[in-house]
């Protein structure tokens, strides 16, 4: 992948060629491989005309965005050097689109001179380069001008998407998410999630000698839990200590799981609004059947921003609030609701900052003052916090099996380094997506770690009154 992508351009390529430097995000039964630009700009006029988007790009169109101090911030330029991995020469592809066909003076000289600026060969290079980003948004951080190139890859990708070219692996789990039987990105039947939740019910029931529930379909509760729904499958502990806390908390009757939606993934995050907007609703339709009053979203940062940010977007005055499930655990572990004994997880013990929840500064502190109070070997990663190093597989990337070599041996080099200095055991990573790209960082780069979720170290560790 790497090395398509960071080749120049050059001469017309034919649909062959298309779909060999596209294999991996070309959706074959749509996209029309003839006169991708016309299609490019059709696809971004309405996007402009629909949406708010023109305001921010037009503003962004106008500031000579080429210092690079977003260089400094961004890790796959640093293992990788090539200009074209510079967030503001990635963003500027964009932006001299909409200067050239979209803003007056652009316009007057393409008549006048008789010259297209945007050609097939540009929206190829735009496909690789844009799916490069994991969107991590640490680039942010740096800019003087703030431009949000996180935001003009999502815009990039969008467009995209419009016209077939965006990853297969994101467009089948979606369709099979609203469209499909299973409702939801691993196509898991319900069935197989409650023979999964009765397992995790009698392991909870052999290690503690406590009968904890996962009510299923329960109405008029305060929380309606939406975890990412690999879960149920992958992340046994995780799920284990969740509902531990509810019970320990004397919450046990308070939250529910929903039969017709149950999958907090919403991968419209990375490649198309509509997509958004369609699983958020799914989600605040299934609160409303379920009556519940608050949205609970599992470790999971994506699905955590997805919600938080665009719910009061798409849903307005009647959105349901939005509660992660640190928030909760933080919030009733300050209450006194529950004791972790100091003594279990003697390990060293490190925390990642989810790029999702933890870029702004939303969820930062809370995770870090539970581990340090229970783990008596923590260590900091430098740097952590809002300026966290990606997992490297963010924007959607890790979902993409194809392109895993440039995942842990570009994305996620930055990441294996910072690992090793910590020389911890376990790295804590509330998140489905880091959980999986850590992993597969963790093995290429022969590491002895092991990454788990907070609530897994919770589980181990707290007091059964």
């Amino acid at each position: 992948m790497a090395e398509a992508a960071h080749r120049p351009c050059r001469g017309t390529f034919t649909v062959d060629e298309i779909q060999e430097r596209l294999s991996y995000i070309i959706e074959k039964d749509r996209v029309d491989p003839h006169d991708l630009a016309g299609q490019f700009l059709e696809a971004f006029a309405a996007i402009l005309k629909h949406s708010n988007y023109r305001q921010v790009i037009d503003n962004y169109a106008r500031i000579t965005a080429r210092c690079m101090n977003c260089a400094c911030a961004c890790q796959i330029y640093k293992h990788t050097r090539a200009p074209e991995d510079i967030p503001c020469f990635r963003s500027n592809l964009l932006l001299e689109v909409y200067r050239r066909h979209f803003m007056l003076r652009g316009i007057v000289e393409t008549r006048i001179l008789g010259m297209h600026f945007l050609t097939d060969e540009k929206v190829v290079e735009m496909a690789e380069t844009f799916w490069h980003c994991t969107a991590c948004r640490r680039c942010t951080l740096e800019c003087p001008l703030g431009i949000d190139h996180g935001l003009v890859t999502h815009l990039a990708r969008y467009i995209l998407s419009e016209i077939g070219l965006a990853p297969r692996a994101l467009v089948i789990s979606v369709r099979e998410q609203l469209e499909g039987k299973t409702r939801n990105t691993s196509a898991i039947p319900f069935p197989a999630i409650r023979d999964s939740i009765e397992f995790l019910v009698e392991e909870i029931r052999d290690d503690k000698g406590i009968e904890v529930a996962f009510p299923i379909d329960q109405e008029d509760r305060d929380y309606i839990f939406f975890p990412a729904v690999s879960d149920y499958l992958m992340e046994a502990e995780t799920l284990m200590g969740i509902a531990t806390v509810f019970h320990v908390c004397g919450d046990g009757d308070r939250w529910t799981i929903g039969t017709n939606y149950f999958d907090g993934i919403n991968y419209g995050l990375f490649y198309n609004d509509w997509i958004l907007e369609r699983c958020l609703l799914e989600e605040m339709k299934e609160a409303r059947r379920l009556r519940a009053k608050n949205v609970l979203i599992g470790e999971c940062g994506h699905a955590s921003r997805s919600a938080k940010v665009f719910m009061p977007t798409f849903g307005g005055a009647e959105a349901p609030p939005v509660v992660h499930i640190l928030e909760y655990t933080y919030r009733r572990w300050k209450e006194g609701r529950f004791r972790l004994r100091d003594d279990v997880v003697t390990e060293k013990v490190t925390y990642h900052d989810p790029c999702n929840i933890g870029r702004t500064g939303w969820i930062v502190n809370e995770p870090r003052e539970i581990l340090r109070s229970f783990c008596p070997n923590y260590v900091e990663m430098q740097p952590h916090g809002p300026h966290n190093l990606c997992c490297g597989g963010g924007g959607g990337t890790v979902s993409i099996d194809e392109i895993r070599p440039y995942r842990t041996g570009v994305t996620g080099t930055k990441k294996a380094e910072q690992l090793a200095a910590t020389g911890a055991k376990y790295v804590v990573a509330p998140c489905a997506n880091c959980k999986k790209q850590l992993r597969e960082v963790i093995e290429d780069h022969g590491l002895e770690m092991e990454v788990v979720g907070l609530h897994d170290l919770v589980y181990r560790a707290i007091v059964i009154e």
